[in-house]
Formats: C-alpha cells, structure tokens, sequence
C-alpha cells in the first residue's frame, strides 16, 4: 500500500520557518516541467509572470496578460500532487483599485485550481492583499526588486542599498504581513538586509538574489538548468548546462538522419 502524499500548504511553510527548515520553490509552465518538479519533492511550484520572459519571448514581464497566466496555471496544477502552486498576478491586473485586484484573483484561482496567488508591492498594494486574503485567497508577496516595475527603476541592479529605500522596504514587509501575506519574495536586495527582514517576520521569505538569510529560495527553471546562456548574474547557481547538451543532442540527431541511421532496424516495425 502506498504512502499517501502529504501535500504541501501555507502551513506547511510557516512550520518549516519555525523549525528552521529552508523552503525550496523554483518556477514552471507547462505540465511536463512541473510533473518533474513536483515529483523530486519541490515545495513550492511558482507559475511566474517570467513565462513572458522564457516562454513568450518578451523583453519583460509586463506583456503576459491575465489570461495567459491563466493558461499556464492550468497545465501546472494538473502535473501538480504534493507541491503548492502560486500563481503571479501580472502587470494590470490588480495595480488599479482593490476591486480589479480581487476580480483578477478569483478568476485566477477559479479557473487555473491553482493554491495562491502572488503580487508585487509594498503599503500601496496591501488594501488589494486584505480584500483578496478576505475572500479566503492566500497571497504572497514581493517586494525589492518588482520586475513588473522595471520602466521606473529604469534598471535591474541591486535594490535597496542606500538606507531610504532599506527602511521603507522593512516597512512594506511589515505592512505585507500584517495585511494577511503568508510569505513574501525578497528580490535583488542586500543579504544582511534580507535576513533582517526574515527575523522580523513571523511569516517566511522566499529569497532570489537576497542571500541566503531568508527562509527559502526560488529560482528561474531556466536559469537553474542553464537553458539560457546568456543570462548570467551572480544569483544564480546553473545545476545543469541544456542549453549547451540540447543543442548537441539535436544537432547528432540531424545527423542520424541525414545519414539515414535513424531509424535503424530495431526503431522500425
């Protein structure tokens, strides 16, 4: 008889953060990845508003729309068992009033089955984080580096270093919390600030570029297994090279057919 698998929930990660365990989540897109994924014991599953990056080809996250979230969170919810899946509110879906950002939310979690939703900003989003929380959706937060913000910061470099910016970023963490967030994303920001930000909430934070002071860490998928060589910043750790292995593999395949070696006999009928 089979262990039955214990799925993974917000409460699974407060416990961890009390226990001292680090949570590891990493991105996916489509069904097969996330399978993969959730089968190796990942505990949290973020269907990202990268896909508009690594999957749809755009210069930044800011064109994925709603629905193409949508579709995304559907193909990995149904690869999913044990891992909890949040999905990324994109760009223009929650920013204008907390009304658009409830629609937006439930329509994510009523069509996509998904576990929670996940958006970016600090004090001015958490009226949209207690309405959204209210209607009994977890959300996640993010805050430092917002990619959906890039045309105001105007760059990707480190946030928060200079002690305005520290300050208000423990303040939009604080305020996060206190709206309802079970976890929150710290990007691209300074390691001893991070792990301030991480004893001063009850809640988990989840780390990207943010040292290793957090209470977990999320990469890219992409990034993790090197299917982009040209993107390199310090972050990151490439487990794997397939950009490099698929591009050799395809290229021997084309050569065994060319040659006429594939199909040999035993791969025909």
């Amino acid at each position: 008889m089979s262990t039955p698998i214990k799925k993974v929930t917000t409460h699974t990660l407060q416990k961890l953060k009390i226990a001292g365990e680090k949570i590891a989540m990493i991105t996916a897109y489509d069904y097969s990845f996330a399978r993969i994924f959730d089968t190796a014991g990942i505990e949290v599953i973020l269907v990202g508003d990268s896909a508009g990056n690594v999957m749809a080809g755009h210069e930044t996250t800011i064109a994925i729309t709603l629905d193409q979230m949508i579709y995304h969170g559907q193909c990995v919810v149904k690869a999913v068992n044990r891992s909890l899946v949040v999905i990324d509110l994109p760009f223009g879906s929650y920013q204008s009033n907390s009304d658009v950002a409830l629609a937006s939310a439930i329509k994510v979690m009523k069509e996509t089955g998904g576990h929670a939703i996940k958006l970016e900003g600090g004090e001015e989003v958490t009226e949209s984080v207690q309405r959204i929380v209210s209607a009994g959706i977890p959300v996640m937060g993010h805050i430092g580096l917002t990619p959906q913000s890039i045309y105001k910061f105007g760059t990707y470099n480190v946030r928060a270093k200079e002690k305005a910016e520290a300050d208000k970023l423990i303040t939009d963490a604080k305020a996060l919390e206190d709206a309802g967030c079970f976890a929150i994303v710290l990007e691209k920001i300074p390691a001893a600030l991070a792990k301030e930000v991480s004893s001063r909430l009850a809640i988990p934070t989840i780390g990207i570029g943010a040292g290793n002071g957090c209470d977990g860490q999320v990469l890219v998928m992409h990034d993790l297994l090197g299917i982009n060589n040209e993107f390199n910043p310090r972050f990151i750790r490439k487990y794997l090279q397939l950009e490099n292995q698929i591009t050799e593999a395809v290229q021997q395949y084309i050569k065994d057919v060319k040659s006429t070696d594939f199909p040999n006999e035993t791969e025909s009928y």
